[in-house]
């Protein structure tokens, strides 16, 4: 098969999987918290070098050029816009760092801060429909109950304070970006282990939701080029499929 088909078809590939990615990123724009994903590309190998048969800069045959593919996307932790709710409850990180939450005793990260006070007097937020706890620097859900116990108060370091009683909302971040994964449902995983962000760096707003970091214009600027990228890859690979069936009736015609 002509090498050219398989340049076109690893790039039409990777565009399109480059589109799913921006496609995600606006179908968030409103998303609480939400942060962009970039897919990135990068120079494949042929299947000789992938399967070991030859090196690269051999400069043989089988180093020629294997096209581009998606290997993975990364997380961009730009800090989204600030809007103010006035509900008590929800919460906006400042600067770095995620909040800490958990269900069935699996910690996540999460930067939406939209929480709620459930009657047993625990903070927690919900993802997909499933409920998550809020936790605290100690690994413990936050307990409230403004009810019996009067009222609270939350300081911009994330201090929760209620009749003497005094919890630390939990922020933490990975030892480096890169560290930081999607999981789906706008939560996140740390490889490794994550680290807490000191108590004096935090910069919690009470009153206030980060919503989605995703700038519409832009990605429709990039979904605009993605389309074309892959419509001209797809272009490529049917001009060489017509050069193929036409040099094949020629040699049958002449057989």
């Amino acid at each position: 098969m002509p090498f050219g088909l398989y340049l076109s078809a690893e790039g039409a590939h990777a565009q399109s999987r480059r589109m799913e990615v921006i496609a995600n990123n606006l179908a968030n724009v409103d998303t609480t918290g939400f942060k962009r994903q970039l897919a990135i590309l990068q120079a494949r190998h042929t299947e000789s070098i992938a399967r070991g048969y030859d090196i690269p800069a051999s400069g043989s045959l089988g180093d020629l050029p294997g096209g581009v593919i998606v290997p993975m996307t990364k997380t961009e932790l730009t800090r989204g816009p600030m809007k103010e709710t006035g509900s008590p409850t929800d919460f906006a990180i400042r600067d770095d760092g995620f909040f800490l939450v958990q269900k069935d005793d699996v910690p996540y990260l999460t930067r939406a801060g939209s929480f709620r006070i459930t009657e047993r007097g625990e903070l927690v937020t919900e993802f997909g429909g499933e409920q998550y706890y809020v936790l605290s620097d100690a690994g413990q859900k936050i307990l409230l109950n403004p009810r019996d116990l009067g009222p609270w108060e939350v300081s911009p370091q994330g201090v929760v304070r209620q009749a003497g009683v005094i919890q630390n909302i939990a922020v933490v971040r990975g030892k480096s970006p890169d560290d930081v994964v999607p999981v789906g449902e706008n939560l996140f995983r740390v490889n490794g282990e994550a680290e807490p962000v000191p108590l004096a760096d935090r910069q919690i707003a009470q009153g206030y939701l980060e919503m989605s970091a995703v700038q519409p214009t832009n990605e429709m600027v990039a979904l605009l080029e993605t389309s074309r990228l892959l419509e001209a890859n797809i272009n490529m690979l049917q001009t060489q499929d017509q050069m193929l069936a036409g040099l094949f009736n020629r040699v049958l015609r002449t057989a």
